[in-house]
């Protein structure tokens, strides 16, 4: 007697890392793709701009308020006959590296008092708190506006106090991801296994904490862009390096004899910042569990 063979059982579906998860999630979200393409033009023209447009950004190089387009200037002159692209291209660099260096101070910053307050709780937690509830209550642009007139207005300074300004949100996120964590029964073995405190923060805790993180310390990359720019507007930046903040900030004064030297940067600004959230945005959907599984 012959026996049937067995029908052919349904293979498994292969199980997807959270990876791969996070990036179908993201990809799914247009508006975030076209801002992560834009981001890295703008990035490239950062990096490359200024050896593909050699020159020095500061040489009067024609008469001044020369339009845009007039001349062979695409972007036209400022109020001192600079050319305005070499101007603009030259201040991209400037710009994304005050953001990026200031968010990291500000991440810096926010983990560590974020970590050590919610992971230790007791009065550790009490006075970390307080703490930032003291930076947090501080009128912001008067408390760096401070910090750059006791330190001075170099570049390093003001990154510095965009970052000792902006780290509360980040600390307060840090600090509630890791009560959440700190209860879980993973943490609760890893502790009972002997593993030391150091590495239970760091080994343990903080990775699995990093998503929400991830996506405040992108938003405050477009935040620092914006705080070098009000900074600039109120000539509180060094005006010997060319940033988009410091071409609004030296044309202030002509925004309506030539209101391109100012709406230029302007425009550069929101479309960076715009991005940069849109990014923030799309990285939260993608990182987000809860989001993935619908």
């Amino acid at each position: 007697m012959t026996v049937p063979d067995a029908p052919d059982m349904p293979a498994t579906p292969k199980a997807r890392s959270p990876f791969s998860e996070a990036f179908e999630m993201f990809r799914r979200n247009h508006a975030a793709v076209v801002a992560v393409v834009v981001l890295a033009a703008i990035l490239l023209i950062a990096i490359f701009g200024p050896y593909l447009y050699p020159g020095d950004p500061f040489d009067m190089v024609w008469a001044p308020f020369t339009p845009p387009g007039r001349d062979g200037f695409l972007l036209g002159t400022d109020y001192l006959g600079r050319d305005m692209l070499s101007l603009l291209i030259h201040g991209a660099r400037v710009s994304i590296t005050i953001g990026l260096a200031a968010a990291f101070v500000t991440v810096t910053i926010g983990i560590t008092v974020g970590a050590l307050a919610g992971f230790w709780r007791g009065w550790v937690e009490e006075a970390l708190m307080r703490l930032t509830e003291f930076f947090q209550v501080l009128p912001t642009p008067l408390f760096s506006m401070v910090i750059d007139a006791l330190l001075g207005a170099s570049l390093p300074m003001i990154t510095l106090a965009i970052g000792l300004v902006s780290w509360p949100a980040v600390a307060r996120i840090t600090r509630a991801e890791f009560l959440r964590i700190r209860e879980l029964e993973y943490v609760t073995a890893a502790r009972a296994g002997g593993v030391r405190s150091g590495s239970l923060i760091f080994r343990v805790i903080l990775p699995n904490a990093l998503p929400p993180i991830i996506v405040q310390a992108a938003l405050m990359v477009g935040s620092a862009i914006l705080f070098e720019a009000g900074l600039s507007f109120l000539g509180l930046t060094d005006p010997n390096v060319a940033s988009w903040g410091q071409i609004i900030g030296s044309n202030r004064q002509y925004i309506l004899d030539a209101s391109y030297t100012v709406t230029v940067p302007g425009l550069a600004i929101f479309v960076t910042v715009l991005c940069i959230s849109l990014v923030g945005d799309g990285l939260n959907d993608a990182l987000n569990p809860k989001l993935r599984r619908r």
